[in-house]
């Protein structure tokens, strides 16, 4: 069955247990949680906090988990930028498992020049993989790369990349990000499915019009067009909104915010039918 979440980073200015109960008021089904959101982030994530989060909203359980990319970059040619991403991704694992969450939704890094992925960057990025791939081992959560932008110094941003690397990799799973295709084209948000929709496990929701990523859905005609694709070929994982809120025209306080939301999952349930 299919599980409309949303993005922490959306209500990023609020306390967790806040955020918690805003996602909930908002009638979504569960949430994506950032490592990086602020207030768990800036106290050095305390993890006990988010377990009794979770606790206290069941009905949002399980939460999925996303790892942080803030400043980081496991392919970065500074060695220590590189070491500290792959560390942080290897303790996100861990506290994916310690609370439970069903995916970890990685990024694949870039190269740290705005020049095309030389081997150098390929082969830090197979480290990064079997770093992640070890300490993976043995637990029930699943690892989803993200799809990225197709900028020249991106190392995963095309549907057969993703392929490429899901079939070298069988044990990993692949997290859509439409905004980031939807930059190219639809057409090409409806390749990434039928590429890889035998490991699809979370999708990132937004729009992207003008080079501008991450907008609210807006019941776009191109939205439904790729959430009613999705839902035909079967999809049943997490679809979870990832909206920019300095996107939207002024500063939204949090009533806003759970309107917007309702208004997003209400469209994306018609979608699915």
């Amino acid at each position: 069955m299919v599980q409309f979440a949303v993005s922490s980073m959306f209500f990023h200015e609020y306390q967790v247990e806040e955020i918690f109960d805003f996602v909930q008021e908002a009638g979504l089904d569960t949430m994506e949680f950032w490592m990086e959101t602020p207030h768990f982030w800036l106290r050095d994530m305390p993890v006990p906090e988010l377990s009794s989060c979770i606790r206290d909203h069941p009905v949002l359980s399980p939460v999925t988990l996303h790892a942080p990319i803030l400043d980081l970059n496991p392919c970065s040619i500074n060695p220590r930028v590189a070491a500290a991403s792959v560390e942080y991704t290897l303790e996100s694992i861990a506290i994916a498992e310690r609370v439970g969450a069903p995916v970890l939704t990685i990024h694949p890094g870039r190269r740290t020049a705005k020049r095309n992925p030389s081997e150098a960057d390929y082969a830090r990025f197979e480290h990064y993989i079997d770093a992640v791939h070890r300490s993976s081992k043995g637990r029930t959560v699943k690892i989803a790369i993200e799809n990225m932008e197709n900028k020249v110094n991106s190392l995963l941003c095309t549907p057969a990349g993703v392929r490429e690397l899901l079939d070298r990799e069988p044990w990993l799973y692949f997290t859509l990000d439409i905004s980031h295709a939807m930059g190219v084209s639809v057409e090409e948000v409806r390749r990434y499915i039928d590429l890889c929709h035998d490991r699809l496990v979370n999708v990132h929701a937004g729009r992207a019009s003008a080079g501008v990523m991450h907008l609210p859905l807006d019941r776009k005609p191109e939205m439904e067009e790729i959430l009613t694709y999705l839902a035909e070929s079967g999809y049943r994982g997490h679809v979870t909104l990832e909206l920019e809120d300095m996107n939207f025209v002024h500063d939204l306080c949090s009533e806003e915010k759970i309107l917007i939301l309702m208004e997003e999952v209400a469209f994306m349930r018609e979608c699915f039918g």
